[in-house]
């Protein structure tokens, strides 16, 4: 019998809901015990090692590399290769972090007596408190699931969404415990846009040498287009005898002024070129510029030295593409 359309919306949104509102139940259950996983997440010396099956096990691999990513080492082992050697992963410096709804999954079950003879910190993430997995660890976190969004209440639905949820919060709290910076994130994810907002630098990313378009004061505006063209940039850097940044000078400067001045071409860089232009430096970070960018509404910016010599030029299609604006 084929399900009308309305039905299997219906359906869509009533699961949304349901997956919403047990997320927002976790929150009931916060309590000393969420205090006492967090330090000893925060204070391990080694890493944190998830552990879980199938559907957990996928939300154990997630965890982990939230934790991994913002600061707190970790890895994550399979129960059936744990039991074939990868147990040997686990060091005494390690905490171990078991996901299970039941507590009752076998391979973890199996896994469990070596761990306490381990004698390492064991935090069980687990919707039952009577559970061998809860029984043996040193701190549990309860999830709270009234049923899976799965008809037959079957299918891991509510209760990994939740582990999710609870296992973010975890992590970000133990982040925040480790003291881990903007800085720090960008460190480990350097081909990020934010790794490239705070890690580069103008000069990472600005036109330098033949590319970089400068023409003196003294000459002309016909000889100022042709540099403008070769570099394809739109805009030329405007210097003094001394090599010194003393204006600028762009393609809409050219197109605003040609029609009252017919000569144009002729006249001196000097006598149209903009005064004072707004600069930027070489060691200035990528962010940073992009926000002098967008303030002064401008398509490119001369980079200068301390000496205020003109040694490249930041375009803001650059910028597009590495999408830093």
């Amino acid at each position: 019998m084929k399900i009308p359309e309305s039905a299997l919306l219906k359906r869509v949104r009533d699961v949304i809901r349901l997956e919403a509102d047990t997320v927002r139940a976790q929150i009931g259950g916060v309590n000393r015990r969420f205090l006492d996983a967090i330090r000893l997440m925060t204070q391990c010396n080694g890493r944190v090692v998830v552990l879980g099956v199938g559907k957990s096990g996928l939300i154990g691999r997630k965890i982990t590399a939230t934790l991994a990513s913002t600061g707190t080492p970790s890895t994550f082992v399979h129960p059936s290769e744990g039991m074939h050697g990868d147990l040997g992963m686990i060091t005494p410096r390690d905490v171990v972090l078991a996901l299970s709804f039941s507590g009752e999954t076998e391979e973890l079950k199996r896994l469990l007596p070596s761990i306490q003879a381990m004698r390492v910190p064991l935090i069980a993430l687990t919707g039952r408190p009577h559970s061998r997995l809860a029984r043996a660890a040193t701190v549990t976190l309860l999830i709270s699931v009234k049923r899976e969004a799965c008809r037959y209440n079957l299918t891991p639905t509510t209760s990994t969404t939740a582990m999710l949820a609870v296992g973010d919060a975890l992590a970000m709290a133990v982040m925040d415990g480790r003291g881990f910076r903007e800085e720090d994130f960008a460190r480990l994810h350097p081909g990020g846009i934010l790794g490239k907002r705070l890690l580069w630098t103008v000069r990472d990313v600005m036109h330098r040498g033949r590319k970089n378009p400068v023409v003196r004061e003294d000459q002309l505006v016909r000889q100022a287009l042709q540099v403008m063209t070769r570099t394809r940039l739109g805009a030329t850097s405007v210097t003094d005898r001394r090599g010194r940044l003393v204006g600028y000078f762009t393609d809409g400067d050219f197109r605003r002024l040609a029609p009252q001045e017919p000569l144009i071409l002729q006249k001196k860089v000097k006598s149209v070129m903009t005064v004072r232009p707004h600069v930027v430096m070489a060691e200035t970070r990528i962010g940073d510029a992009a926000e002098l960018l967008r303030k002064f509404r401008c398509d490119n910016l001369p980079v200068v030295d301390a000496k205020g010599r003109p040694i490249g030029l930041l375009d803001e299609r650059d910028l597009l593409s590495e999408g830093l604006l």
